[in-house]
């Protein structure tokens, strides 16, 4: 089992992770009766595209000896009304300074095939930039 999750009520969950105890709450969003004083679920899932990118590229820059520190992503979820679901996920990539144009495209490529990306439903448009400064 890889978490549990518990209804708290008003729209609310708390998810533990079972490996390290980290847990998580998410609200349903304002705009589906919710408080949204949290990550909503389909927030969790726009935003677990953007940190599995980061983290497939960590690791090929780690092998390739580039320190990706300080990268940022700004993530971006866009809902369809009926029937209600994600229709695109934007994520923006704002990396720092590489000079060797193969070793951006090896990162890249690597971020656009991270599990997430992957596995999300075909009909999700996925937009990314990459901003190398």
């Amino acid at each position: 089992m890889t978490s549990k999750i518990t209804y708290l009520g008003d729209l609310r969950t708390a998810s533990v992770h079972l490996q390290s105890g980290t847990e998580i709450l998410s609200d349903a969003p304002v705009d589906n009766n919710g408080k949204g004083e949290a990550f909503s679920p389909t927030d969790l899932v726009a935003n677990a595209l953007g940190s599995c990118m980061m983290t497939i590229m960590a690791i090929k820059a780690n092998d390739l000896n580039v320190d990706l520190v300080g990268t940022t992503l700004e993530v971006t979820k866009v809902m369809q009304a009926e029937p209600r679901k994600i229709s695109k996920i934007e994520v923006v990539l704002n990396l720092p300074e590489v000079s060797d144009a193969k070793t951006k495209a090896i990162l890249e490529r690597a971020g656009m095939t991270c599990p997430v990306f992957l596995s999300l439903h075909p009909d999700i448009e996925k937009a990314v930039t990459f901003h190398w400064k």
